[in-house]
């Protein structure tokens, strides 16, 4: 269950500074690589939360 609430809370969060980020008005070269940043880092938090890798750069939540 603890799994199931650190997936939601740290996708939750990458949800919203990715929502002000998008609002930036950053030119399109440098737009599509801070998309592609945002994806790795997306599929790093999810494989950090299945620990697949250790999670050395996300913080442990505790509830």
């Amino acid at each position: 269950m603890t799994l199931i609430v650190n997936l939601i809370i740290y996708l939750v969060i990458f949800g919203l500074i990715w929502w002000l980020v998008s609002l930036l008005p950053l030119p399109a070269p440098v737009a599509n690589i801070v998309q592609v940043l945002f994806i790795i880092l997306l599929i790093m938090i999810v494989l950090v939360v299945f620990g697949i890798l250790p999670a050395s750069f996300l913080p442990r939540l505790s509830l």
